[in-house]
């Protein structure tokens, strides 16, 4: 279903988003419910710093056609990691940009040009939503370095107690051209 085009809609959406919606200073059961409190966060934290027109379509999937990728190599290479790391902000870095950067690593040692990659977040109740902003946009920064976008994702939040801060998971797409071996 392609969506209305028409600017005032256009014009809505933008200011829609331009505003914070999450006002909580820590992550709540309620931020993981599957209602409003959800798609505050996830619309005022990922959606907003992983801007791209795939997640912004708010789908629990990404769809990507096959012959722009086969455009660019013969070959896809996929990869995922799970990220558990404590502290989850360290000199030079923090778990966000770790993920981003650890998934692009796993895909360019195959030889395959990095794409996308998708966003799995497990977030325990209390997390300081700041925290949380500030690890997205990171994320964003190592994407962007990178040349990937990200556009999927999920989020989860456990009770206190049941994770330790944050967990993040990521999977990644790259395309492999022809002609190129690692091995």
């Amino acid at each position: 279903m392609t969506p209305i085009q028409n600017p005032l809609f256009k014009k809505i959406e933008q200011a829609r988003r331009r505003s914070t919606k999450v006002r909580d200073t820590n992550v709540t059961l309620a931020h993981g419910s599957g209602g409003k409190a959800m798609r505050d966060l996830i619309e005022d934290i990922f959606v907003r710093n992983f801007d791209n027109p795939t997640l912004s379509q708010l789908e629990d999937q990404a769809i990507f056609d096959l012959a722009t990728l086969t455009a660019q190599g013969d070959r896809l290479a996929f990869t995922t990691d799970s990220y558990v790391i404590d502290p989850i902000f360290f000199p030079g870095g923090n778990i966000g940009e770790l993920a981003v950067n650890g998934t692009v690593n796993d895909l360019a040692m195959s030889g395959a040009k990095p794409l996308y990659l998708s966003c799995g977040m497990i977030i325990e109740e209390g997390f300081p939503v700041d925290s949380l902003r500030e690890i997205a946009k990171s994320m964003k920064a190592a994407a962007d370095v990178a040349g990937v976008k990200i556009v999927t994702g999920d989020t989860k939040v456990v009770h206190r107690g049941a994770a330790d801060k944050l967990f993040i998971n990521t999977a990644g797409v790259g395309v492999i051209r022809s002609g190129v071996s690692i091995y």
